[in-house]
């Protein structure tokens, strides 16, 4: 998973093309001999966001007994990731919760479930079905989005391109970021990486060869 979160932009081409952020929040709550788990899940672009989060619903479930926590901002050998068993027992809350986001596919997500003892002990196997399935059940109602990676390219063109460009790149999936008009017309451009050849042959035409659009990327980002 990428480490960049939307419109940062990145020198390198990352290996992840794709993948999926939440754009909301979404609670579940699960009642397993009468203890009560309430999930929440929330976006975090950063583990800043996600520590600020965690520190939001402990607060709005001040009187609980446990906290538990976990978030995914990226994946990977290098990813950001983090999780605590909040005051339960080593490895049944935190870790069991950080699975279930793992393999939701999801990044830059955020999870607490916060929960109220109802006195009787659920043991190791237990609090490990229950915390994983309160994120599982609030994911279930969580609404995603997907981020794709664009290549950002800097353009300059006469204005007897221009038309034809302004009409026939976003028939390609390509945004125009930025525009400023003077003797020529500079554009920044997004385009997203399957049609990056489609766009290269387009301006290789349009310009009979005088635009490389290689020549033209200043770095990437999702949109």
């Amino acid at each position: 998973m990428p480490n960049a979160v939307r419109g940062a932009l990145l020198p390198e081409e990352p290996d992840v093309k794709r993948f999926r952020i939440p754009t909301g929040e979404a609670q579940s709550e699960l009642v397993v001999k009468n203890s009560v788990f309430v999930g929440t899940v929330g976006p975090a672009p950063s583990v800043a966001a996600a520590e600020r989060y965690i520190a939001a619903v402990r607060g709005l479930y001040a009187d609980a007994n446990h906290n538990a926590w976990a978030y995914r901002i990226s994946g990977g050998p290098q990813g950001e990731i983090g999780s605590s068993d909040g005051g339960e027992p080593g490895g049944t809350a935190g870790r069991p919760m950080l699975a279930v986001l793992e393999g939701s596919g999801l990044a830059q997500i955020v999870a607490v479930v916060t929960r109220y003892f109802g006195g009787v002990k659920l043991g190791t196997g237990g609090l490990v079905r229950a915390y994983g399935g309160a994120v599982r059940e609030a994911l279930k109602t969580l609404d995603t989005a997907e981020r794709v990676l664009h290549q950002i390219a800097a353009l300059e063109v006469g204005y007897d391109l221009y038309g034809t460009l302004r009409y026939q790149l976003p028939r390609l999936g390509v945004v125009t970021q930025d525009e400023r008009f003077a003797d020529t017309i500079s554009m920044t451009i997004a385009i997203p990486y399957d049609r990056a050849h489609e766009v290269r042959a387009l301006l290789q035409e349009l310009s009979s060869g005088q635009i490389a659009l290689d020549q033209r990327r200043v770095g990437y980002c999702y949109l």
